[in-house]
């Protein structure tokens, strides 16, 4: 368990009132982590998009290219011949009405759900119970998908969706504390430059407005904006 002086140490490494580098910040975010478990580090992005209009959601999905550093729980709902591609492909949990009824039960030992076109009207039927947790398949995002063993092999290597929030906010996990700096630069970058990337043309004025990166029991690191956009570039 955190203590109140091992927070306070790491607030006090941090000057709040400047942005960082990436490479200092990620450094200084490794160098803050205190926790005995391996924290996982994430990224918070201020965009200049208004998600209550509809063109300017911004949503979907990217493959990381060192991964999340941990066993991602996949869960296919599909039948036939389906399920010996899901099964073959690495997924952990595959079915049909018997695993929508496990769920129902309360069972969510998952981390991602994928379905074949054909089963969504059986996914349809538990949408209420995954919609919140965020584990409801969507096309948008890859997740509804003929191709079952690609969107297994994505998701088991480190894919992550990510959706704009109301504030303007995307959060997102780009690894673990005990990656190199190296590896997290990666996945970050990887992140924004899918995000510049799906820059609605609605979108006016300053697109990446903000970027913080912490790890799980550690305060955020401000970052410098232009910084990140001349990596990407």
């Amino acid at each position: 368990m955190a203590t109140g002086k091992q927070i306070r140490n790491a607030k006090e490494k941090i000057d709040r009132s400047r942005a960082y580098l990436l490479d200092e910040a990620l450094t200084l975010l490794k160098e803050g982590t205190f926790a005995k478990f391996d924290e996982s580090v994430e990224v918070s992005i201020r965009l200049g998009v208004d998600p209550r209009k509809a063109d300017q959601m911004v949503r979907g999905a990217v493959v990381l290219p060192n991964g999340l550093g941990k066993n991602v729980r996949v869960l296919v709902f599909a039948k036939g011949e389906k399920i010996q591609e899901a099964e073959a492909a690495g997924a952990d949990y595959v079915g049909g009405d018997d695993l929508a009824e496990k769920i129902q039960g309360g069972w969510f030992d998952f981390d991602t759900a994928i379905a074949a076109p054909d089963m969504m009207g059986v996914v349809g039927k538990i949408g209420r119970l995954l919609g919140p947790r965020g584990l409801m398949p969507n096309p948008k995002v890859g997740t509804v998908t003929p191709d079952i063993a690609r969107a297994v092999s994505e998701a088991k290597s480190g894919k992550i969706e990510y959706r704009v929030e109301k504030a303007g906010i995307i959060h997102a996990a780009v690894g673990k504390a005990s990656f190199d700096v190296v590896k997290l630069r990666e996945n970050l970058l990887s992140l924004v430059d899918v995000l510049m990337k799906a820059k609605p043309s609605s979108a006016k004025g300053i697109y990446l407005k903000k970027i913080s990166v912490s790890s799980t029991m550690g305060p955020g690191i401000l970052v410098d904006v232009a910084d990140v956009q001349a990596a990407v570039r």
